[in-house]
């Protein structure tokens, strides 16, 4: 996807502040955090919703979640959220799937 923002951060054609890259995933600072560790894990390959996740990408997935432990337990957080949007009427605003990991302070409950 020539366009899409997330590709670009992963090919590296716009910066971010990358704090974990392996062959499978990035993830980097939200530019607009909603706590003090706010960070989005995306995986490179492009895929736009979680509607969108084939039974080929089940072992991706799961790579996302345990990067967003890891990166959790390197902040050394005692709690966090992990949220994924999908579509607008669910909050998405970029069309790559990504996975917000939030904690830092106190987070309210949903919902």
């Amino acid at each position: 996807m020539t366009d899409c923002l997330f590709c670009k951060i992963a090919n590296r054609d716009i910066p971010s502040d990358i704090v974990f890259e392996d062959e499978q995933v990035i993830a980097f600072r939200d530019i607009s955090p909603a706590a003090p560790v706010h960070t989005l894990v995306i995986p490179k390959k492009h895929i736009s919703t979680i509607n969108d996740i084939g039974e080929e990408d089940q072992s991706l997935i799961g790579h996302m979640v345990l990067t967003a432990k890891k990166l959790a337990a390197d902040n050394k957080l005692p709690g966090f959220r992990v949220v994924m949007n999908c579509n607008k009427e669910g909050g998405q605003t970029v069309f790559h799937i990504h996975l917000h990991l939030l904690g830092g302070r106190q987070l309210t409950s949903m919902g």
